[in-house]
């Protein structure tokens, strides 16, 4: 029988909901209440936050803020490296298999929906081929851009054109590539809403202009703590080669400002507005999965701390009404 420290448990939504914040509370909450004998870790969700460096731009946990939790999938690639859903799969199971191990918690937290599903659900990744990705890839730099790819799959496969960005070139790649090679539409691949092992779900909340204000405040943050100075030093080490890194939110308005194509003032509203979207983006990708139980990060009397801890409560007994079913629980 499942112990209930085996269980998964998965912090979702969108950017800037406190998802980071709420993690690092359980971690410190939930062996105890899980009967681990060991302390919990986390697994990071993020694709962007894979990439060694990317501190600034991708809102890490600053290593000395972490409570001395250790932290897997985050810095594991180089900024030329590009980001494989598949490998993330496997090193990120491997991670959580580990962890059960040691006895302890595996807490995954992140919005990247698919790098999430990867993890959680039964889904097998279909394999690739250089020759038929290079060509898609050298369409995509062509003059239609990615939006020609976007109008291929519109006709091959509406169901994943309606869910890829027009102007996200590599997951339009891939989706062409899948279709390419297996003759069936990439919409088919997706993963069931099956989970692989137990696992438990918790979304993060607020209200949409709350969310936009804390957007706007970290994109102007970022900035003043030194986004620019960081994206110069990743220059050095191929950020300008990385056909995913150099594209992230961020980083690409960073590098216009270095270029000398965008003021900074410009660079700060682009990438409040970005990530804006990407919030709405991720909302709408986690919106139609039932087994989330979402909570409202703002409920609640008192300041941020008291209402920190409030959310922190009432995910520890979302948790522990999940582990139930699997055994003993602990107080």
């Amino acid at each position: 029988m499942t112990e209930p420290r085996d269980l998964i448990v998965a912090v979702v939504g969108p950017t800037a909901s406190g998802k980071s914040g709420l993690a690092l509370d359980l971690a410190g909450m939930l062996p105890g209440t899980l009967g681990a004998s060991a302390p919990a870790e986390l697994v990071g969700a993020d694709a962007m936050q894979l990439y060694r460096g990317m501190d600034i731009g991708t809102a890490k946990t600053p290593p000395d803020e972490r409570r001395g939790i250790p932290h897997h999938q985050v810095d594991v690639l180089d900024v030329t490296d590009e980001a494989s859903v598949a490998a993330y799969q496997r090193e990120a199971r491997h991670d959580v298999g580990a962890i059960h191990g040691r006895g302890g918690v595996a807490l995954v937290a992140g919005g990247s929906g698919l790098y999430l599903r990867a993890l959680l659900d039964v889904i097998d990744f279909p394999g690739t081929d250089p020759g038929v990705r290079a060509r898609l890839e050298a369409e995509a730099e062509g003059p239609e851009g990615p939006r020609g790819l976007h109008a291929r799959l519109e006709v091959l496969d509406p169901d994943s054109a309606a869910r890829i960005d027009p102007r996200n070139a590599r997951r339009l790649v891939r989706a062409l590539e899948v279709i390419e090679l297996t003759g069936r539409p990439y919409s088919s691949h997706m993963p069931r809403r099956e989970f692989q092992a137990p696992a438990v779900m918790i979304g993060v909340r607020r209200p949409w202009e709350e969310l936009d204000r804390r957007i706007g405040a970290r994109a102007a943050a970022m900035f003043r703590d030194g986004l620019v100075e960081e994206t110069r030093g990743l220059i050095a080490a191929g950020l300008r080669e990385g056909r995913t890194a150099r594209r992230a939110t961020g980083y690409a308005q960073a590098l216009a400002v270095i270029d000398g194509e965008m003021g900074e003032d410009d660079a700060v509203g682009s990438v409040a507005l970005s990530t804006r979207q990407l919030a709405r983006r991720q909302a709408k990708w986690f919106r139609p999965d039932p087994r989330i139980v979402w909570l409202e990060a703002g409920e609640g009397a008192g300041g941020a701390d008291a209402r920190g801890r409030a959310l922190a409560d009432r995910a520890v007994d979302v948790v522990r009404s999940a582990a139930e079913g699997l055994g003993s629980v602990g107080a």
